[in-house]
């Protein structure tokens, strides 16, 4: 499919089957999500998978009662990793373990390691958070371009959600991203005119 065509047939489903997405085609996902781009490439995300139908019960008590948070296959949370200094340190581990220059990681692992000393806990998270939603994007238009749907929601409470998961501190629910088949029919777009968009 046209990138073009798959931005607009793509949609916020609020409505899922309830159909399970097949293994390889949900493994294919994520791969294109950890593939999304980061800043510094820190990837400050981790992404819990919620598959079990009693804890996406549990879950729904806690997203308002969205039906898609029970009806999806499968129930993305994105979650910010505030715990960036954590993340430069593996990232400096994993470029030597792909093979890289010396030079080059200590390049850019000096560079990360110098923005994120210079920021408070508050400025950690908010950088994190901000680059969950590129993550985020490969999420929507991968599902499409496999051939399922999904829902980007940001109606939850995260405290609870952390909370029924069990997170760490430094884990952070920011968004959440159910994937599936739609039950429902795509509604025409709706979009403010270029005009307004590009100033």
């Amino acid at each position: 499919m046209e990138f073009i065509n798959l931005v607009m047939a793509r949609y916020a489903t609020k409505k899922f089957d309830g159909r399970r997405i097949d293994g390889v085609r949900i493994a294919q996902l994520f791969e294109m999500i950890r593939y999304a781009p980061s800043a510094v490439n820190l990837q400050p995300w981790k992404i819990k998978v919620v598959t079990d139908p009693g804890l996406k019960a549990q879950l729904r008590t806690h997203s308002n009662d969205q039906e898609q948070i029970t009806s999806c296959s499968h129930l993305l949370v994105f979650c910010a990793d505030t715990n960036l200094p954590g993340l430069v340190e593996a990232l400096g581990r994993t470029m030597k373990k792909f093979g890289a220059k010396e030079e080059e990681t200590a390049g850019l692992v000096g560079f990360a390691k110098g923005w994120v000393d210079g920021m408070t806990k508050e400025q950690m998270r908010q950088v994190a958070q901000q680059n969950v939603f590129l993550a985020l994007s490969h999420a929507i238009l991968g599902a499409k371009a496999l051939g399922f749907d999904s829902c980007p929601m940001a109606g939850f409470d995260p405290e609870g959600y952390a909370k029924v998961l069990g997170l760490p501190d430094n884990l952070i629910p920011t968004v959440l991203c159910p994937v599936g088949y739609a039950a429902d029919t795509q509604p025409t777009k709706i979009r403010f005119p270029k005009e307004d968009v590009f100033i």
